[in-house]
């Protein structure tokens, strides 16, 4: 496998620099992967294409903050740090422009002040010790902090209007640095719908890191690994999920942050040393729990635990289009993946092209089944 393979022609002028308004009348592509059919609709027709009695969405209830800080060094350079997460109720991991180094002083704005006090080994990611508790913190990036939208988004929306539009209508958990973007077509009224039909829907959490943008690297497939992210799945959650599945409802995870979530879980006794089993076992379930994942989902990948998703259009030779690409082929179905251009999710998204989809984190979507 290579990651190469992966790649698709794509022009820049049909990446989506806004959201669509209303957020529900994005496309929707329904991809049928047994029957290879392609269907055109928009997001609000979401109820009329799933049996909503018999079905469960698990949307990832994350919320994204102001992460990205603007300040100096001591000497008056300037600097632009990431904030990734909280490691203490003073100190974060976090990504910065240029590299700096152990000791070094950041200043932001008049009394914000940081300290570089580690530099991870791994991954090269610094610590920095602020000098505002976690609370105080949040309420000043609040302040001074600029949404991290993808570099690929050009935008003269005013911050204000992006901390709304880069959130879904559902966001709780604070925590994120990029959105979980499927679940931005979303909203209240269609939620209504989809409740009021019978459809069953669950929340879960997990905080989506910029890795989610970064450049794949041979070791990610040497390791079958990714950028490490936390998630959470309470018990009143997992209970419901496991009951819906006994009961043979179908999954549809929105998303591949919940999708990763959710396959990361009940694999959690199956992946020592990182590990993935392809063995298709009689059950599996959830666990209610928080942890971490750096799952790598790519072809051929046998799926345990979700029936359906729904997703946006994603990067050539991304992690993200590797998840679909597993989640349209074999052993899921007859398509055997050989490469994008010639597998059946590569010919949904020429579809896409030629109908003149919208894509990337504002782009339109579509469902698989």
């Amino acid at each position: 496998m290579s990651i190469d393979q992966f790649d698709y022609p794509f022009l820049e002028e049909q990446i989506a620099n806004k959201l669509t308004n209303p957020r529900d009348h994005s496309k929707l592509m329904l991809l049928n992967r047994q029957t290879k059919q392609i269907f055109h609709h928009y997001f609000y027709n979401l109820p009329d294409l799933i049996d909503c009695q018999n079905t469960v969405l698990v949307l990832n209830q994350t919320k994204v903050f102001p992460a990205r800080l603007f300040g100096q060094k001591e000497t008056g350079g300037k600097v632009e740090i990431l904030l990734l997460k909280a490691l203490s109720q003073t100190s974060w991991e976090i990504m910065s422009k240029p590299r700096l180094k152990l000791g070094q002083q950041i200043i932001f704005g008049n009394d914000l002040k940081a300290k570089v006090i580690a530099i991870d080994e791994n991954e090269g990611y610094p610590q920095l010790e602020f000098n505002y508790n976690y609370q105080d913190f949040i309420i000043k990036i609040n302040q001074i902090g600029i949404t991290p939208i993808p570099p690929y988004i050009k935008t003269e929306e005013t911050e204000q209007k992006l901390r709304h539009e880069y959130q879904t209508i559902f966001a709780k958990n604070l925590g994120s640095s990029a959105a979980p973007t499927a679940g931005l077509h979303f909203t209240k009224r269609l939620l209504e719908e989809l409740r009021n039909k019978g459809t069953q829907i669950e929340y879960i959490t997990l905080h989506v890191g910029p890795g989610t943008f970064q450049n794949l690297r041979p070791e990610n497939l040497k390791e079958k690994k990714l950028h490490t992210e936390d998630y959470e799945i309470d018990q009143k959650t997992a209970i419901n999920l496991n009951t819906a599945k006994e009961q043979d409802k179908k999954i549809i995870a929105v998303g591949t942050t919940t999708t990763r979530t959710l396959e990361s879980n009940v694999l959690i006794d199956k992946l020592q040393n990182n590990v993935i089993s392809n063995e298709c076992e009689k059950s599996y379930s959830i666990t209610a729990q928080k942890a971490s994942t750096d799952i790598f989902i790519y072809p051929p990948y046998q799926f345990k635990f979700i029936d359906g998703l729904i997703t946006n259009f994603h990067l050539p030779k991304s992690s993200l289009l590797m998840l679909v690409s597993a989640f349209v082929s074999a052993p899921q179905s007859q398509d055997k993946f050989e490469n994008f251009e010639k597998s059946l999710v590569g010919q949904a998204y020429q579809k896409a092209l030629e109908n003149n989809y919208r894509f990337y984190s504002f782009g339109d979507a579509m469902l698989i089944i």
